[in-house]
């Protein structure tokens, strides 16, 4: 199962789309996990119509539209792997152990807000991965977001994606 995942697109603000590349693996994912902070009920339509599923939720710069839409915190299993979806985890100082204490029943944590990429995994096995802005590189040198392939409960291949511009 292919993954995709992407958050902090801060749509129309950062950008009026999302790059051609992000389109691209939004149409070869099985599933597509946004992060948050979408900003625009626009974006969500657009995924909803063109993903094969869709898993998302909503971050601190959304508002009331994409709030009564999507949960703050999203949970599912794709591919025997069992994700929970955030949008903020705080602090990047003592995250994985914070956030083991909180996510103890899933496999991998998928959060947003900082737009840097992580990819680390806690003590008790508990894999944390933010992938970024594919809109908003703030300090990073690329715009970046993630595919993931899981299967038989295993997650394969993690993959950081960058793209220098629009």
């Amino acid at each position: 199962m292919k993954l995709l995942l992407i958050s902090d697109t801060h749509l129309p603000v950062r950008a009026k789309d999302l790059p051609a590349p992000v389109w691209s693996a939004v149409d070869a994912a099985d599933v597509v996990i946004h992060a948050g902070d979408w900003v625009s009920v626009d974006l969500l339509d657009a995924l909803e119509a063109r993903a094969r599923r869709l898993v998302g939720v909503f971050g601190n710069n959304d508002g009331a539209a994409l709030r009564a839409r999507l949960p703050e915190v999203a949970r599912v299993e794709l591919g025997g792997v069992r994700f929970a979806v955030v949008h903020e985890t705080g602090a990047a100082t003592g995250r994985e152990k914070r956030c083991a204490r909180a996510y103890p029943d899933v496999d991998v944590l998928v959060f947003g807000h900082s737009h840097i990429p992580w990819d680390t995994t806690a003590d008790t096995g508990l894999r944390l991965l933010n992938p970024g802005s594919p809109t908003d590189r703030r300090r990073q040198p690329t715009f970046t977001w993630m595919t993931v392939d899981v299967a038989d409960g295993t997650v394969r291949d993690v993959e950081l994606h960058h793209l220098d511009r629009r």
